[in-house]
């Protein structure tokens, strides 16, 4: 909650007029604890994982025959039945696992430096930050990852993720509800390193679950942007760790390539299209 009564007040606190992006966050924020901002995490996750993912569900539910060229396992085809019940249990997993985290971790955020007051941060504080965020989340989830594909922690975690050996991006966060939690250690870690604004935060969390369904939507179209940003795993690469499943110890990566190029875990897929049929599960 902000500690002023009036624009006035806010305005004499930074020593200049405030910008309207902050004059639109004063007015949100005057009265409203900074409890209640963080707990907007759990709608923004709610809405991201329910609408991220239907553009290209859709495409490939109703028009299976214009996007074939691009699907990375054309010969994988899953019912919208089997959809319905990835996105159930991701449901599941978010009410069970994700929303009660959410609801109990906000004294960690609080005490790292994590913030609601003004000023806001500039485009380039946040993108600063949030290159941070993604570095620093990528190395820690690699190792996570990997160890994970040992023989105790792929039997009784990992191999819930692996069901899908043709991801979709509903599969996104389904997962074990150990490894959900597992897993959000290091997308909490950047943020602890560097801590900025709550906005920054919210803004971390929604591309990095955005960042997940692309890699785990089974296509590889040639109009991604993410296609332009250096080292960027994407699709197919993560497609390629999914087909293998068990059995796989390269393709760890979770944003960027460059620990499994570092380590000897990357490998160049090989074209899906001659790829023998295979089922979506394991």
């Amino acid at each position: 909650m902000l500690p002023y009564a009036t624009a006035a007040e806010a305005e004499a606190a930074l020593g200049r007029a405030m910008t309207p992006a902050e004059a639109l966050w004063f007015r949100y924020t005057a009265g409203v604890s900074d409890y209640h901002l963080y707990c907007l995490n759990i709608l923004f996750l709610f809405v991201v994982f329910t609408l991220a993912p239907l553009p290209v569900a859709l495409l490939e539910l109703r028009s299976p025959a214009a996007v074939a060229p691009y699907k990375l396992q054309p010969r994988v085809r899953l019912s919208r039945a089997e959809f319905v019940r990835c996105y159930k249990d991701v449901l599941r997993i978010f009410f069970v696992v994700i929303g009660p985290l959410q609801l109990v971790s906000y004294p960690a955020v609080k005490m790292v430096g994590i913030h609601t007051q003004l000023p806001l941060p500039s485009l380039g504080e946040m993108a600063a930050q949030l290159l941070v965020y993604f570095l620093v989340e990528d190395y820690l989830n690699y190792w996570i990852h990997r160890l994970l594909h040992g023989e105790w922690g792929y039997q009784k975690i990992h191999c819930v993720h692996h069901e899908f050996t043709a991801p979709i991006g509903f599969a996104a966060p389904y997962a074990h509800w150990a490894e959900v939690l597992i897993l959000g250690i290091p997308s909490f870690v950047g943020p602890a390193i560097a801590p900025g604004h709550m906005i920054t935060f919210w803004l971390w969390i929604v591309l990095r679950q955005v960042e997940a369904i692309d890699t785990h939507s089974g296509f590889d179209f040639p109009f991604t942007l993410t296609k332009y940003i250096p080292f960027y795993g994407g699709a197919e690469y993560h497609d390629y760790h999914h087909y293998v499943g068990g059995q796989s110890q390269s393709n760890f990566a979770s944003v960027f390539t460059y620990c499994d190029y570092l380590y000897g875990t990357d490998r160049v897929s090989f074209s899906f299209t001659q790829r023998p049929k295979g089922s979506t599960k394991k």
